[in-house]
């Protein structure tokens, strides 16, 4: 595989909208470069008996199951509430009248 030229280097920051110097070119290169080199390395690795995989082991599922269990009614939950209204917590207003959302 040929290496990243500074050209594509320079055309995928702006791409990206990223500003890099010239300096940063030169780096960002060689950087990219051995990351692609990896990548190639990976490939050449794979056998044609290996099936493709997702993942290196095998996932299960971690969730518990929904279970309906008693919880409070609206009225024990806004008990200990300062203020209510229409079983909803009522909270002082913070903004005022003409601020726009």
């Amino acid at each position: 595989m040929a290496a990243i030229s500074r050209e594509e280097v320079a055309h995928l920051a702006r791409l990206s909208r990223l500003a890099v110097t010239e300096e940063e070119l030169d780096t960002f290169a060689g950087q990219l470069d051995v990351i692609l080199q990896s990548v190639a390395q990976v490939g050449e690795v794979a056998a044609a008996d290996i099936p493709p995989t997702s993942h290196s082991v095998p996932l299960t599922n971690v969730l518990r199951e929904d279970v309906v269990t008693p919880c409070l009614t609206p009225e024990e939950a806004l008990s200990g509430a300062p203020d209510a209204e229409e079983q909803r917590f009522r909270v002082p207003r913070i903004l005022d009248e003409d601020v726009a959302s």
